[in-house]
């Protein structure tokens, strides 16, 4: 027969469970009423919820609940109301002008709250979560812009991109690959570059930027200006403000008058809609750089 005869600790006079570590007794203490109360109650509660609410997953889907809540429905249905919030704003949008939009503060606020969170989902990746830019990527917030920075200028170019072979009224200028196709030698390729460094201002080897004056009125400044002001009709950069796209050091202007490199933005129209085009627009507009 089996031993019941009962551990009792000798300090406390509490049952022990037998168990002994280090010469400390494990004591048989029972939990607190309250808390076995609690417990049984939890599980109460989660039979209950797990009826009520949909919650045990199954091979395609959860149970339903008696409830017939669904979270899903909820966010719809909010999604739903904030566009019916919206809708006479939207319309008001899709009805004027964008250079007119501008005219109506209410619509203003609307568009340009519209269109940082359009920014954030589709430029962003290009052009920065601040539209500060890239190597290659414009900055959209200083007032040095290839195509205009007009509200309706911008537009257009979001609408229709820039060198988008998908779209017949995209933006489109090409600059001659001076060196690659032969047309100047690397001695004049370098002091072109040289030239334009001294348009900005830069540090540059001044008899080699005086050797490039006929060189860049005969290949240059038929598209960048005489001064190398640029041309917004053209796409051609301005030279002169320091603003550079792809690089200032006198090898990267050498790299881009020897092979150009050529940006692609894709037309946003089609994907987005006239309504988020606008948006965007008057939102890069007021980012400080428009004109």
């Amino acid at each position: 027969m089996g031993d019941d005869k009962k551990n009792i600790d000798e300090i406390s006079g509490v049952e022990t469970t037998g168990h002994v570590w280090d010469g400390i007794q494990e004591l048989n203490n029972p939990l607190p009423r309250w808390w076995l109360w609690t417990f049984y109650g939890c599980i109460v509660f989660a039979i209950g919820y797990a009826i009520y609410y949909p919650s045990i997953p199954l091979v395609n889907e959860a149970t339903k609940g008696i409830s017939g809540y669904s979270s899903r429905a909820e966010v719809a249905a909010e999604l739903q109301a904030a566009t019916d919030a919206n809708s006479q704003l939207v319309a008001q949008l899709a009805s004027i002008d964008v250079t007119e939009i501008a005219n109506n503060e209410e619509l203003e606020r609307f568009a340009i709250a519209g269109g940082a969170s359009a920014f954030k989902v589709y430029c962003s990746q290009c052009h920065g979560s601040g539209a500060q830019g890239f190597v290659g990527y414009p900055n959209l917030n200083d007032d040095a812009w290839l195509w205009g920075g007009s509200v309706d200028q911008i537009y257009t170019t979001i609408a229709h991109g820039v060198r988008y072979d998908q779209d017949e009224d995209t933006r489109l200028s090409e600059m001659p690959a001076f060196g690659r196709d032969g047309i100047l030698s690397a001695a004049e390729i370098r002091d072109l570059a040289n030239y334009v460094r001294s348009l900005s201002g830069q540090d540059h080897d001044a008899a080699s930027a005086e050797a490039a004056v006929t060189l860049f009125a005969d290949n240059c400044a038929a598209c960048h200006g005489e001064a190398g002001e640029g041309n917004q009709d053209l796409g051609a950069p301005n030279l002169s403000d320091a603003v550079w796209l792809y690089g200032s050091d006198t090898d990267a202007i050498a790299s881009q008058i020897q092979q150009p490199k050529h940006g692609v933005m894709p037309a946003w129209m089609d994907r987005l809609g006239d309504v988020t085009v606008k948006k965007l627009s008057v939102y890069v507009h007021s980012l400080g750089g428009g004109e």
